[in-house]
């Protein structure tokens, strides 16, 4: 009996896992928060763009994403394009009718199952990028965790040597500078409710999770080490009044007093764009990057799934590109699958899409009716789950493993880290992309393909399934190396493929055997080989 709309409907959105799923919607929610209005206005673009795209990616793109674990929003990585594009177009109206482009464009790259490239990604590349994801975490959030928030929370982007970051308000520090003056200006007060929140984190699954009545081991880590800082603030604030935890070390929630006043808040796009050219060059721009990082976000948190779920690649385009498509009309900045959030949800215990959408719809609640509650939570709480994160992501044992298999899998995974670390990610996954491709061509090379049999005055040669380019100096060295007078049996009934370039060299070899006293017998070669059978003089 065939499953109806239904019954598939009831089975992608099971509710099984409520007790695990609605915890991990809260820590993903309490993070997204603060990422999705940091990543707005290091975009340059209204903070209230952030918290719809935030919206839209938890609700739209978690409903038609087939993903379990994955969490959309706004992104990190596209920071530099978002405001790159902005300041081009000289206009957010003009920047959304982009948006709304690159959408469109994204779904076509689903439907013609362009998401398949994804699945050509080295695992050691991925692994590569999710620990260097980590290792930012940890060197972006510490400031955070020390009470030194002078840059915004949600700037992902590694800063290796000085750069201009004036027009974003973060001064002129690399990221290394930046971590110098938060040791140097530690606010104590600050740091020991980040403390707090971090020592929860690293005792709560080991031991005080196990000394929980059975009802309440549900309940995430996470969550625990936010609400227990949040209610450290109170003491501290009593005894410090106005002077450790101002505005700029809490989470700041504009506040939406009614859905008329959200809808004239919002940012509509400027249709006339449609005319513009370089509208049309952003969007495309917008489309691709945002894709590959979909594409890549997916793929490493498909392989840190326990359960060892597969997503469907090309389907997620088409649910980042309806999301998208939305998030231009309504005012928001691009949405992709972000690895971080997604991370947060796999650590916090999340089992289904529903995480991601309960945080959308938790997003949506709270900017109508707890902006007040949600505003008193300290940064620095934050930063200790996101750095408890990055260390997951980044821990030694990933490092350790991937030395024990081999020079093969090390170099191109630690070269991937560094990469990224002193670039960005797409640049990074493509350098460590590149790297682990010389690896496996140079592995292919090594790789045995032509098997000699001896008997007397017969040599029988058979060759292994796939032949290219890479194996002709073997197969010419092979071949060159027999003795005259002999005959010879070319026997190609493993072949599955064989370059051009070998059939040509193989043809030339057969055709000249007669000068080298040599017989040839073809077996089982395409039909580009069959030549008349040689005698031997």
């Amino acid at each position: 009996m065939p499953t109806t709309p239904l019954k598939a409907f009831t089975r992608e959105f099971t509710f099984k896992h409520l007790s695990s799923d609605i915890p991990a919607a809260l820590a993903v929610f309490l993070v997204a928060i603060p990422l999705c209005l940091g990543i707005a206005h290091a975009s340059g673009t209204p903070l209230l763009s952030g918290l719809i795209s935030g919206i839209i990616g938890g609700i739209v793109v978690g409903i038609m994403s087939k993903s379990p674990l994955s969490v959309s929003g706004p992104a990190a990585g596209l920071t530099a394009i978002v405001a790159a594009g902005v300041m081009e177009l000289r206009s957010f109206e003009l920047f959304l009718v982009a948006v709304v482009l690159s959408g469109v464009v994204q779904i076509i790259l689903g439907l013609i199952k362009a998401g398949v490239i994804g699945s050509y990604i080295p695992n050691t590349v991925i692994k590569g990028m999710l620990a260097a994801i980590g290792l930012i975490l940890i060197l972006k959030q510490t400031p955070h965790l020390l009470g030194y928030d002078k840059e915004a929370e949600g700037v992902e982007k590694f800063a290796p040597i000085a750069q201009d970051l004036e027009a974003k308000g973060h001064g002129h520090e690399n990221t290394f500078e930046l971590l110098l003056e938060a040791l140097q200006n530690i606010n104590w007060e600050i740091f020991a409710v980040g403390l707090l929140s971090l020592v929860i984190l690293l005792l709560w699954d080991k031991v005080m999770l196990k000394r929980l009545p059975a009802g309440l081991k549900i309940i995430p880590g996470s969550l625990v080490a936010v609400v227990a800082g949040t209610l450290a603030v109170i003491p501290i604030e009593k005894m410090f009044p106005g002077q450790a935890f101002t505005i700029s070390h809490m989470v700041h929630l504009p506040a939406i007093g009614s859905l008329g006043e959200f809808f004239q808040q919002i940012t509509l796009p400027n249709w006339s764009g449609l005319s513009n050219p370089a509208v049309y060059k952003v969007a495309i721009t917008i489309a691709f990057v945002a894709s590959l990082e979909s594409l890549l976000s997916i793929e490493a948190i498909d392989k840190l799934d326990p359960h060892r779920r597969k997503t469907p690649l090309s389907r997620e385009l088409m649910a980042q590109g309806s999301g998208n498509i939305l998030c231009g009309l309504f005012g928001g900045i691009p949405v992709t699958s972000v690895i971080v959030r997604s991370s947060v949800n796999l650590v916090a215990g999340g089992q289904t899409k529903l995480v991601t959408i309960m945080h959308g719809c938790m997003i949506v609640i709270a900017l109508a009716f707890f902006s007040g509650i949600i505003n008193q939570i300290p940064l620095t709480s934050l930063a200790a789950v996101l750095i408890m994160t990055g260390f997951k992501l980044a821990h030694p044992k990933v490092f350790a493993e991937k030395f024990k298999l081999g020079w093969s899998q090390f170099i191109p995974f630690v070269l991937t880290v560094l990469a990224i670390l002193f670039s960005d990610l797409l640049i990074g996954v493509l350098i460590g992309f590149v790297i682990s491709g010389g690896f496996i061509l140079h592995n292919h090379y090594k790789a045995r393909v032509i098997f000699i049999k001896d008997q007397e005055n017969r040599k029988e040669i058979s060759f292994g399934p796939n032949l290219t380019f890479l194996n002709q100096v073997q197969i010419m060295d092979a071949l060159q190396g027999l003795p005259e007078k002999t005959h010879i049996v070319l026997d190609g009934n493993n072949i599955e493929y064989i370059d051009a370039d070998i059939i040509e060299y193989l043809q030339e070899f057969v055709m000249t055997a007669t000068d080298r006293n040599q017989a040839i017998e073809l077996q089982g070669f395409p039909s580009l080989l069959k030549t008349p059978v040689l005698s031997a003089h």
